[in-house]
């Protein structure tokens, strides 16, 4: 329902002026000069057809209209106020919106979410994994992590790593019959896809670059979830083709292996951004969180 309204000015304007009787009064209240005030409610009695005031010599007086209007403004005023006050008191909270894709959120946010704890035990963190596009600059959430090239209009951009395409198995896959030691050795494997990825990050881009022209890059199961795909590769079901970063707990840990070693990791071109409003960037708990995880993914960076 559209709500044909009058200028909030003015309403404000009569109705202070209406509790107080008085322009001067209701001036001050306002911060503003009687003549605006008066220039107010008369620009809204025009508007409405009707006159709010009786304008006595030294005193004002309600009309039947004014009088009858006065309460539901008044209360719907109080309404606004606190509506305003609730808005202003989740901002200042210690609750931190955080807003990333699944697979950021549980194979690299979340393992190291207990180092911000120890640091900000203050701050309460709320998650959404979901890869929508949100609405950070109008504070649908406080930040975002996002991958993709960079370029967010309208908010507060910290670039936190790229990453290498490799691709990553259990080590159990090294040994037995069909141990996996070169790049042709995936013929007798399970590729693992990721049907989100672009062209470039791909079985059949990184095929083609290691070589193997006759390799079919389309067999095997397809996940919409990086992470379902490295949890497949974690049980040993097949090789998935991930960036390293995302795996770098599990590779370091060594639940999972690089089987071809650097030469045939490629870069990718997209890259993990946190995303902030310019508004609320500063802010006590958005600054801790920006810091942190820029420290850690520095950290990261170097124990890269």
């Amino acid at each position: 329902m559209t709500r044909k309204l009058p200028s909030l000015n003015a309403l404000r304007a009569f109705e202070a002026a209406a509790r107080h009787l008085s322009f001067k009064i209701a001036a001050d209240e306002l911060n503003v000069t009687p003549a605006a005030v008066s220039h107010q409610v008369k620009a809204l009695e025009d508007l409405l057809g009707t006159p709010l005031f009786y304008r006595l010599t030294r005193a004002l007086r309600l009309t039947e209209a004014g009088h009858a209007a006065l309460p539901a403004l008044s209360e719907g005023l109080d309404r606004l106020a606190e509506g305003t006050e609730q808005m202003r008191a989740f901002s200042q909270s210690n609750v931190l919106s955080i807003s990333v894709s699944p697979s950021f959120g549980s194979m690299w946010l979340v393992p190291r979410l207990d180092r911000f704890h120890r640091k900000h035990p203050d701050i309460e963190i709320r998650i959404d994994g979901t890869d929508r596009i949100v609405d950070v600059a109008g504070g649908e959430f406080d930040v975002a992590v996002r991958y993709g090239p960079g370029d967010y209009k309208g908010v507060e951009v910290d670039y936190l790593f790229s990453q290498l395409n490799t691709p990553v198995c259990s080590p159990a896959l090294l040994e037995g019959e069909n141990a996996l030691s070169r790049p042709v050795d995936l013929a007798q494997h399970t590729l693992l896809h990721i049907d989100w990825k672009d062209a470039e990050a791909s079985w059949r881009m990184w095929l083609l670059a290691a070589g193997l022209h006759d390799a079919d890059p389309n067999r095997g199961p397809h996940f919409t979830q990086e992470s379902m795909a490295i949890q497949a590769a974690l049980d040993g079901q097949g090789v998935a083709l991930v960036g390293d970063r995302l795996v770098s707990d599990h590779l370091t840990n060594g639940r999972l292996v690089c089987p071809f070693g650097p030469d045939l990791m490629t870069p990718l071109t997209f890259s993990y951004y946190l995303l902030s409003s310019r508004g609320n960037s500063s802010t006590p708990k958005v600054s801790a969180f920006r810091t942190w995880l820029i420290e850690e993914a520095g950290q990261a960076n170097t124990a890269k």
